[in-house]
């Protein structure tokens, strides 16, 4: 398999449901490219969480998830597991169990693998952003699993970033407005 064909050389690409070219600024290659992006940097974070290996294990669950994502957004028929948001619920239910209760908002930060969470968690609401967008363009109907997924990833991510700071025994930070 080549690692390129230049087809998109034009500026176009296309679904795998489609024959049609679009243009790659279109919201569809956008929702596309953000998932891409959170992936890739999910794979970032996930080298630097090997100390915590719950949390690299929680990340790369996630990875393959937005994989699912992905190809449902470029047209497959593949959806994610029935209980997928559940599942999500549960950690971060476990997570609350473990760390301090919330008082209020959080500066990010702390410790490197925290900020690099609360990081991913930002990247995490645009890809709820653009994959809205794309349901919002009549482009393709996302299914409430899906976007309920898409809107407890941050939620999670969130979690993982506080916990990160509590395994090391580092105190949230609130801001002082």
């Amino acid at each position: 398999m080549a690692l390129f064909s230049g087809k998109g050389d034009d500026g176009t690409t296309n679904a795998i449901d489609s024959p049609d070219r679009i243009s790659k600024a279109s919201p569809l290659p956008e929702a596309l490219g953000t998932l891409d992006e959170l992936n890739a940097f999910l794979g970032f974070v996930r080298v630097r969480a090997q100390g915590s290996g719950r949390i690299a294990q929680i990340l790369r669950d996630t990875q393959e998830k937005l994989f699912i994502v992905q190809a449902q957004l470029a047209g497959s028929p593949m959806r994610l597991p029935e209980r997928t948001v559940a599942g999500v619920e549960e950690i971060v239910n476990e997570v609350e169990e473990e760390i301090p209760p919330l008082k209020g908002f959080s500066i990010a930060g702390g410790t490197e693998l925290s900020a690099l969470l609360d990081v991913a968690r930002t990247n995490a609401r645009r890809v709820e952003r653009r994959a809205t967008a794309v349901q919002d363009a009549g482009i393709r109907d996302i299914p409430d699993e899906t976007k309920a997924y898409l809107n407890r990833l941050s939620s999670l991510l969130f979690a993982l970033a506080r916990l990160a700071n509590h395994e090391a025994g580092v105190a949230e930070e609130n801001p002082r407005y």
